[in-house]
């Protein structure tokens, strides 16, 4: 398994995991899967110092991770909020490890101070791995979502680079 900087041609893979969480599970919080074009366009959107990094087995894309600006006010400029997800079929691989901490290094060296994710409260696999990386829970969103006709809670975790 490898990880590396993501291409336009990894769009489709990237959109079909991303899809998958969409339409099954609670770690997005999105209800309406995104086409090609909005996955182009989410990953246009990250460039320079916000990376879309994928996790490959051979040929096959299995998981993402992106960084992304925090807020859009300047004050905010030296902190980076980061999603992952890998394919259901490959979870527990290893690959949101690898890509994870390849974030946070790419944050390192890209001079930021502070990361942040934001996991859902039901995602224990996602919290444990992030307090196993050096995040710490800072809070907890009540029943900031809906999703599949329930209230989901949301747990903000940071890293201070």
């Amino acid at each position: 398994m490898d990880i590396r900087h993501a291409t336009v041609e990894d769009a489709e893979a990237i959109r079909q995991i991303y899809n998958e969480e969409v339409m099954s599970g609670t770690g997005v919080l999105e209800s309406k899967p995104r086409s090609v074009a909005e996955q182009r366009a989410w990953m246009s959107e990250r460039s320079g110092v916000h990376v879309v990094l994928v996790a490959v087995d051979g040929p096959t894309v299995i998981g993402f991770g992106s960084m992304s600006p925090y807020r859009n006010k300047t004050s905010y400029r030296t902190t980076v909020e980061h999603s992952v997800y890998v394919a259901a079929d490959r979870r527990r691989s290893g690959a949101g490890r690898l890509l994870l901490s390849e974030l946070i290094e790419q944050a390192r060296n890209h001079g930021f101070h502070a990361m942040i994710g934001r996991v859902t409260a039901d995602n224990g696999s996602s919290l444990v791995l992030h307090e196993q990386l050096g995040f710490e829970r800072i809070g907890l969103e009540r029943e900031v979502g809906r999703k599949f006709n329930a209230w989901v809670d949301v747990v903000p975790m940071q890293i201070l680079l």
